[in-house]
Formats: structure tokens, sequence, C-alpha cells
């Protein structure tokens, strides 16, 4: 009939029909591809040149990450100094007397550190009337972002115990490390004994001051007595304990105008103490020693501080309230407080005591 196509037709256009639908399908299956097996079919397809810029690309991205974070982790330690618990504190206080054995001595009872050191100050000789008792200036410095005022730190409760135990020959004070500025203004003001707001030459020249400090206070224990060898003021001993260096901030050579100078540290935990000081003119300044103090089967009451600071930074902290170490600082300020000299050089009999 005319108006019915062809067999051949009907079968092309049929034909024509099922390509159309196929290819159809096929798009339609590309567009539901899963998400991962796309990913995997791009990085088959990258060349070996593209595959490795990505993986690089990527790895920059994990190092930056773990850079931004390593502050965090430094911040945190030093925030821990902020945190307390409550200890009972004071000079009678139960962890007063164990900080602080040299309490003893006051009761006839020296100490056997104390005893060995005694061998380094003029060999133990007894202070005769006529020796030097000039008022001694001691300036201490807290770590971290701890408070001055804070008494569950050594560092604090040390000058208490040095006030009780040595008035009226001792002023003892605590300032935070980042206040080397109003300690100055206080070493003045007690040096100024005419009240002009200037004290004399005599009075800077004969100065007695004694600086110490843990982790940044450490630190700024150095800078601090640079700080008064700009004023001309001399400095007869600074104890560093575990110093924890400041950006733009030499921590490690001792200024001319310190007698004698002292470095406690540890190597363990995140938070490693400075290895070695120098004197930046040797014959103006003794190195007393730089002492290793380790805590491999020597317990250390850190009940001062929160359970996460002893978790991730225990070491640092274990010199802070180690008894050994606040013994000896306390002996090297009693020579100084009885006019004895020191020494050049720490005694190897205390070898045994740094364990």
């Amino acid at each position: 009939m005319a108006g019915r196509p062809s067999l051949l037709t009907a079968t092309l256009y049929k034909l024509r029909i099922a390509a159309t639908v196929a290819r159809l399908n096929k798009v339609e299956s590309h567009i539901k591809e899963p998400r991962a097996k796309a990913t995997a079919r791009h990085w088959s397809l990258m060349t070996g040149r593209e595959a490795r810029r990505e993986r690089f690309a990527y790895g920059l991205l994990l190092l930056s990450c773990g850079l931004l974070l390593l502050p965090a982790s430094v911040s945190l330690c030093a925030a821990a100094q902020t945190a307390r618990t409550d200890v009972a504190t004071g000079t009678d206080s139960a962890a007063t007397q164990e900080l602080f054995p040299i309490a003893l001595r006051s009761a006839g009872k020296p100490s056997e550190s104390n005893s060995i050191l005694d061998s380094t100050l003029n060999g133990g000789a007894a202070v005769g009337s006529g020796a030097d008792i000039r008022k001694v200036i001691v300036i201490g410095f807290v770590g971290g972002f701890a408070r001055p005022d804070d008494e569950g730190h050594p560092e604090v409760q040390f000058a208490e115990y040095l006030r009780d135990h040595y008035r009226p020959d001792v002023h003892a004070e605590v300032f935070g490390n980042h206040e080397g500025k109003k300690a100055l203004h206080e070493v003045l003001r007690l040096l100024d004994s005419d009240g002009n707001g200037n004290p004399s030459s005599a009075a800077r020249e004969h100065a007695k001051i004694i600086i110490y400090g843990h982790s940044w206070g450490a630190t700024e224990t150095v800078v601090f007595a640079r700080e008064l060898a700009k004023q001309g003021i001399p400095v007869q001993l600074t104890i560093q304990m575990d110093t924890i260096g400041k950006f733009g901030r030499d921590d490690s050579r001792i200024p001319s105008n310190v007698a004698n100078a002292i470095n406690f540290y540890q190597s363990r935990g995140p938070l490693q103490g400075l290895t070695e000081i120098v004197a930046a003119n040797p014959a103006q300044t003794s190195i007393i020693g730089n002492l290793h103090m380790t805590y491999v089967g020597h317990r250390i009451n850190c009940a001062n501080y929160p359970w996460y600071a002893r978790t991730l930074n225990k070491p640092h902290h274990e010199i802070e309230n180690d008894p050994r170490v606040w013994d000896l600082a306390a002996t090297l300020i009693d020579s100084e407080v009885d006019g004895r000299k020191l020494t050049t050089q720490i005694s190897s009999s205390w070898k045994p005591f740094v364990k």
C-alpha cells in the first residue's frame, strides 16, 4: 500500500531508536558513578608527574597542620603552670618541709648536701665577726604564665622561706617572667637609701643581688642580670633551673657583672632545659656547674600541678619540685648572706646527688 513504510525502513528506524536509548543509559550511569570510584579513576588517568605533584601538595598540607599544632601544645604546657591544686603551703607545712630540707639547719641538723657544699666554701670555715653582712636582695622569676603570688609554685615558697629564715638580712621577692622592668624598679628602690629616686654609685657597686628562676623565669634571670649591668649593679649569683628560651633572648651567656652562676637541667619530655651556660668573661664570672638532673627511679612529688601537666610534661616540673635543687640553691645563698666566697667550680662530690 502506498502510505505504509517498507519492512527495511521500519527495521532501520527501530535500530536507530535502540542506539539512542543505549547512549542515554551510558550517560546516566556515568553521572551516577560513586565518588570513590570516580576518584580512583581520576588518579589512574593522571600522569606520573601529576600524581607526584598532588601527593606532594597533600604532604605539605599535613606538615602545615603539624606546625600549627606544635605551638598550641607548648602553650598548653606553659598554661599548665598557672593551674594549681589545693596544697598546703607556708614555712611550717609538710610540703615546704619536704621541699626545703635545709630548714633542719636552724635546729642544728645540716643536710648531707649542705655538708658537702661547705667544703667548697672556704673549706667550710666559720664566718668571723668582720664578715660582710650587707642586706642581700634575692629576686625570683616564675615560669610559664604562673602568677608571682601563687604559693603552689616552689619559686614563691622559696622566697617566703628565705624571708622567714634570714630576716632581716634578706629581702626576697618573686616576679613574673615578663616583669623585668618592675623587678628593676624594685631593686633600684631598695638601693636608694637617700630616697631621691637615684641610688648612689657606692650603693650600686656594693649591692648584693641574687637572681633565680625556672623555665622562662630562668631565661629572665639572665636577661635581668644584663639590665642590672646597664645600671652598674653587680650580681653575686644566678641560679637557672631548666631554662626554656624566649625568642630573641640569649639565656646561655652569663654577663660579666655576674660573679657566680649555676645551671640545673633535665633532658626528657617535650620541654628540655638549656644544657650549658658559659661566661661572657671567664675572668669575671665563675660557672659553678651545669648539673644534669635525671629522675629515672627517683620519684618527685608534683602534686602542685594538674594531671595533664604531670602526664605531658612531668620532667620539666620534677626539676622544679626537686628538694635537692632547692637545697643546693639555698646553700649557695647561705654563703652569700654569710659573706663567704665560692670556689671556681662545683665539687665533684656533688655528683652522687645528681641522679
